[in-house]
C-alpha cells in the first residue's frame, strides 16, 4: 500500500482488524499528515504494531509480546519478514506483504 494516504491506510487496517476474532481493541498511537502508527491489541495480551508513512514509503508490522518483537515484516530495503525463529533476521519476500497477510499469519500462530 505504498503511496496510500494515512487516512486510507487507517481505514484499511481498521477494517481488517474489525473482522478479526484475534483483535480485541484497536488504538491510534500517533498520526501525522502523511504517517500513522496503530496498535491492534490481541486476545493473548500481545499486540501488533502497524506503521505507515506515505511520504517515505515505509510500512512496517510487528507482533510484540513482553515488549519484544516476536515476528515482523517491513519494506525497508525491500519487503522482508522477521521470522518467529529469529526475529532479528531478514527473509526476503518476492512480493509486497499486506497487513491482511501479516495478521493472518499472526492469527495462525495464536491458534497453535
Amino acid at each position: 500500500m505504498a503511496g496510500v494516504s494515512a487516512e486510507d491506510f487507517e481505514r484499511h487496517v481498521l477494517s481488517i482488524c474489525s473482522a478479526s476474532s484475534a483483535v480485541k481493541n484497536i488504538a491510534i498511537v500517533k498520526s501525522g499528515l502523511t504517517w500513522l502508527n496503530v496498535r491492534a491489541y490481541l486476545i493473548d495480551d500481545s499486540f501488533v504494531e502497524i506503521f505507515h508513512n506515505r511520504k517515505t514509503g515505509k510500512t512496517a508490522f510487528a507482533h510484540i509480546r513482553d515488549e519484544r518483537r516476536i515476528f515482523g515484516a517491513d519494506n525497508k530495503e525491500g519487503w522482508h519478514w522477521h521470522p518467529r525463529e529469529d526475529p532479528s533476521s531478514h527473509v526476503h519476500s518476492t512480493s509486497p506483504i499486506t497487513f491482511e497477510e501479516f495478521l493472518n499469519r499472526v492469527e495462525e500462530h495464536l491458534k497453535k
